[in-house]
């Protein structure tokens, strides 16, 4: 119990001092973890578990939609992909499909590898700015 509780605190402080890139990593992660956890129910035949974690996953594609900075250009393209993963999400609640959580999943899995890939060469022009400065 009290285990539970320094892991509750752990993880608030994790989200309250992140950057706003690494907050965006952390909704891919958790759109990925509850992917997968919907693809185990629907396996193991818990609908009631596939419908919660895929509405999960769904709220976090909402979340990336509404935080989408409209006056970014890739916005603009980035929110038809977040539309059509949601009505997919869809499709596979409705449907207990698999192979639509599968297609989703697949796409989460690159975008969040290439916002890791932005961060970290983000990271490395930073940590690149801070040493010339420092010469």
């Amino acid at each position: 119990m009290a285990m539970n509780k320094h892991y509750e605190a752990y993880q608030n402080n994790a989200i309250t001092t992140a950057s706003g890139g690494q907050l965006t990593l952390m909704l891919y992660n958790g759109c990925i973890k509850f992917i997968k956890q919907a693809m185990n129910d629907v396996n193991e035949k818990n609908f009631e578990g596939k419908n919660t974690n895929i509405q999960k996953a769904q709220d976090i594609l909402q979340e990336l939609m509404l935080t989408l900075d409209r006056n970014i250009p890739i916005a603009a393209e980035l929110l038809p992909l977040y539309e059509y993963m949601h009505f997919r999400l869809t499709e596979a609640n409705i449907q207990n499909s698999s192979a639509d959580l599968e297609e989703v999943l697949s796409y989460v899995i690159d975008f969040r590898n290439t916002w890791k890939t932005v961060l970290q060469t983000a990271g490395s022009n930073q940590a690149t700015t801070i040493k010339d400065a420092q010469i």
